[in-house]
């Protein structure tokens, strides 16, 4: 303790195996939130988002789709307002996430960040995305690009989200859906099975298990600050 003299001891916690035990109820199906990020009537993101919800289906996830039109846009109605309460309610249900966004001028869509701005970080004493597992995947009109993943992943870190190694890029999206909106084999295709594979594995891992892993000595300490302050406040 000597060696450490800024460090609150009463608020470290001290990892082991047993607390990495899962609690709560875990026998149901993994419960996966999906976004996309195009309101076109042939929209490449959302082809690929319902082929990766057929994959996980048969993993034996729970999925739910969320459809972003009519969605407003951030700031310019109540928050109580039926699509935001949708979205949110959701993402409260979800232990997984998947964000999938067409590239737009080399970043993701105005639709796929009008969807994670109406998150909030915190809802009162929840956090609605906070330590949900996350995939991202994109796909481009032109030659194959990361901008789009990349950016998913920095957004998922400040959402407090566990965003998964793997990740899908499809470029030239239109030779790769038939006129039906469905995914032609080819290497694309065993990617996204290789990432929703994954997500499932990751959730399965995780879930039971976020409320240790996200509990954080920082606000451990400030909490136990703020307690303190208001017993003062009291005298």
């Amino acid at each position: 303790m000597d060696k450490l003299p800024n460090i609150d001891f009463e608020r470290l916690d001290l990892p082991t195996p047993a607390k990495l035990e899962p609690v709560g109820d875990l026998d149901h199906p993994p419960r996966i939130l999906m976004l996309y990020g195009s309101l076109r009537e042939r929209s490449f993101s959302r082809f690929l988002t319902y082929e990766a919800a057929r994959i996980l289906e048969h993993f034996g996830a729970e999925v739910k789709i969320f459809d972003p039109m009519e969605l407003p846009m951030v700031g310019s109605v109540p928050e109580t307002h039926p699509k935001v309460v949708e979205l949110r309610e959701l993402c409260l249900w979800s232990e997984g996430q998947v964000w999938c966004s067409p590239e737009r001028h080399g970043a993701v869509t105005a639709v796929m960040k009008n969807q994670i701005d109406w998150i909030p970080l915190e809802q009162g004493a929840v956090r609605p995305s906070q330590g949900r597992t996350l995939a991202v995947m994109q796909v481009c009109g032109g030659s194959q690009s990361f901008n789009v993943v990349n950016t998913l992943r920095l957004l998922g870190r400040w959402m407090r989200m566990f965003t998964i190694p793997n990740q899908s890029s499809v470029p030239m999206a239109y030779k790769e859906f038939d006129d039906a909106g469905r995914m032609r084999p080819s290497a694309y295709y065993d990617r996204v099975v290789d990432v929703m594979e994954e997500l499932v594995k990751f959730t399965l891992l995780l879930r039971g298990r976020t409320d240790y892993l996200t509990d954080r000595y920082s606000e451990r300490s400030e909490r136990a600050r703020k307690a303190i302050d208001r017993q003062i406040g009291k005298l």
